[in-house]
């Protein structure tokens, strides 16, 4: 007597009906690639960063937090844009979960120096100890 084939093991020609995961695999790798290049890019505001002749070069770190003023006084911080009347609150709240971390001020050069003081006072209002101005080099 011959025997039937199972309904999920195999067809009648002997075809496996099994799935083959590594094209799966395959194509999930390509894609987390894809976002392990493109995040770094995104979390950048459009930002002209004031220009000085010897500026201090320190690198960025995995834990620096960085503030953003754009041209039109949009605020973000890291990726994320912030209403001028929600920072004082956000940066209190990231304080709170991370009191060590380092903040980066990124203010565009066409700012006047009032508007980057102000979001310097938050920062400090928050409780941040460190924090800093981020500049380019002069192109000669």
């Amino acid at each position: 007597m011959r025997r039937k084939p199972g309904r999920y093991s195999e067809s009648v020609a002997g075809i496996k009906s099994d799935i083959n995961v590594t094209p799966l695999v395959d194509v999930c790798l390509v894609l987390l690639i894809i976002f392990m290049v493109v995040t770094p890019l995104l979390t950048n505001a459009k930002v002209a960063l004031p220009e000085t002749r010897t500026p201090d070069v320190l690198p960025e770190r995995a834990g620096q937090l960085t503030v953003s003023i754009q041209a039109d006084g949009g605020l973000s911080i890291g990726p994320r844009p912030v209403a001028e009347a929600n920072l004082a609150v956000a940066l209190r709240e990231i304080h709170a979960r991370s009191p060590e971390r380092e903040v980066v001020v990124k203010g565009d050069r066409r700012l006047s120096y009032q508007q980057v003081r102000q979001v310097l006072r938050q920062v400090n209002a928050a409780g941040f100890a460190k924090a800093g101005l981020a500049t380019e080099k002069r192109k000669k």
